[in-house]
């Protein structure tokens, strides 16, 4: 069975690896882009996209380091994340930087992922607002993160 999480509709019924390479993919081909472009929001009041990159950048970081924390730490704990206090520490972050990182810890990500036995994918840790989740269940929320935000500048691009 499917873990839901709460970005388990962007992500359907998709293979979440496989996402999450798909979503690389479309990631790497926003590099066109012109700074201008970056600066452009997807909806009033919302971040541009060069602040949305800033974002995946940080939340692959912060997630990845949970799954490799959780694979390896016996009874781990995640801690929380403020994700606007985090933006505001890397705000002046350039979007092409935001992308590579990106690319380079998405691409690290998949890679380890992909490597994961059932075993270790059903193995859990415990986060303090979603009680005990599997890496499975992290697994399928960063995918299901990475298309939402996708769509976001998919919008964006379609202007």
């Amino acid at each position: 069975m499917r873990p839901q999480t709460p970005y388990s509709a962007p992500l359907g019924d998709r293979d979440p690896i496989d996402a999450m390479r798909d979503s690389l993919q479309r990631f790497r081909s926003l590099a066109h882009w012109s700074d201008d472009e970056f600066e452009r929001s997807y909806a009033p009041g919302k971040w541009s996209a060069r602040q949305v990159l800033v974002h995946l950048a940080q939340s692959e970081l912060a997630f990845g380091a949970r799954a490799r924390l959780a694979l390896t730490t016996p009874s781990y704990v995640s801690q929380p994340f403020d994700q606007n206090l985090w933006m505001d520490r890397e705000s002046r972050l350039g979007a092409r930087e935001a992308l590579d990182a990106l690319l380079a810890v998405g691409a690290m990500n998949v890679a380890m992922f992909a490597s994961l036995s059932p075993g270790d994918r059903e193995m859990t840790f415990t986060h303090p607002e979603y009680g005990p989740i599997s890496i499975d269940w992290l697994i399928h929320q960063m995918a299901g993160h990475q298309i939402h935000h996708l769509r976001q500048l998919d919008a964006l691009a379609s202007r």
